[in-house]
């Protein structure tokens, strides 16, 4: 698949999550088969760009290529400027939100409720893709809610624009992440375009991405939530869209090292108070793929060294998961 110049490696990739894909975890991701990774969401409010947030939301120091930053806001020209500056700092790509159904992106008349406003879609995406000279992608839901789906329409202009690729989201703004991911009009935005489209919602085994692959026609399959403990998934379907069969799952060395190697680069971007703060919840989700594990997580939570996390990790596969003792 490819992006403007950039010809992906795998036909897996990252989705953009707020609070999730920092620098570490997707170089972690790309390490581990991800075709591309997209950054959290960057504001297009460029005036907050000083702050220690922003400014590391935008740190892209020996990631992989290509690097893609993903701006979000609802007005024209300062989406415009913040690909500009997002470019001047490094991005390679910059992909546009309109999918993020959160209430504080939406109030803002940014995210999926630009959906609602077809002409205000056509403008900003013009306004971004004149901008720049690097391949601009959008990433959109199908609709506003199940009574306005109009992806289709919105894939048009996109196309139209010049955007490059477009991930689809398979729900409205209105579902948020409940139910099922849906995958008709995914399969009706792909016929209606030339651009390479992306199916995202409820990918989470690589049998689950060759069924949606097929059922859509998509180029490429884009994986969130379930990649939150599980990186090692872009590997895994990789393997299976190129081979038909399945990778065995890491052993327990590779987890160990998998977490271990994470927790330095969070410790190394952040510095140890925040680190281990935004380490917690990665430990979570690895735990949370060993359900022997319930007790551990509940302590993991709480720690507050970044020794203490290690320990725990080395100690969780040194006692063969003997919970009592590592709980104690």
């Amino acid at each position: 698949m490819r992006i403007g110049c950039y010809t992906l490696r795998t036909r897996v990739v990252l989705a953009p999550m707020a609070g999730v894909t920092d620098r570490p975890f997707r170089q972690l991701c790309k390490r581990w088969g991800a075709g591309l990774a997209v950054s959290e969401m960057v504001t297009a409010q460029v005036g907050l760009y000083a702050s220690a947030k922003s400014r590391r939301r935008r740190n892209h120091d020996g990631e992989v290529e290509p690097r893609i930053v993903q701006i979000a806001g609802g007005e024209p020209g300062m989406m415009a400027e913040a690909a500009r500056l997002n470019v001047a700092e490094g991005a390679q790509i910059i992909d546009i939100n309109m999918g993020c159904p959160a209430k504080k992106v939406c109030n803002q008349a940014a995210g999926s409720a630009l959906l609602q406003d077809e002409d205000l879609v056509r403008q900003i995406l013009d306004a971004v893709v004149a901008a720049v000279d690097v391949p601009v992608t959008l990433k959109i839901r199908t609709g506003w809610d199940r009574e306005h789906k109009n992806g289709v329409r919105v894939a048009e202009l996109a196309q139209q624009a010049g955007i490059q690729a477009l991930a689809v989201h398979g729900r409205t703004r209105a579902d948020l992440y409940a139910g099922n991911a849906e995958y008709e009009t995914v399969r009706a935005i792909s016929a209606a375009v030339k651009i390479p489209v992306l199916a995202n919602g409820d990918v989470n085994s690589p049998e689950k991405a060759r069924a949606v692959l097929e059922t859509t026609g998509a180029a490429a399959v884009m994986i969130g939530r379930a990649a939150q403990g599980r990186p090692w998934i872009f590997r895994e379907i990789s393997y299976y869209l190129a081979t038909g069969h399945k990778l065995p799952s890491p052993n327990d060395q590779e987890v160990a090292d998998i977490m271990l190697g994470h927790l330095d680069n969070l410790y190394s971007f952040y510095g140890e108070f925040t680190g281990v703060r935004m380490a917690r919840k990665h430990l979570s989700w690895y735990l949370k793929t060993r359900p022997e594990t319930a007790a551990l997580r509940e302590r993991v939570v709480r720690v507050e060294s970044a020794r203490e996390q290690q320990r725990l990790v080395r100690n969780l596969f040194a006692h063969n998961n003997n919970i009592e003792e590592l709980a104690a």
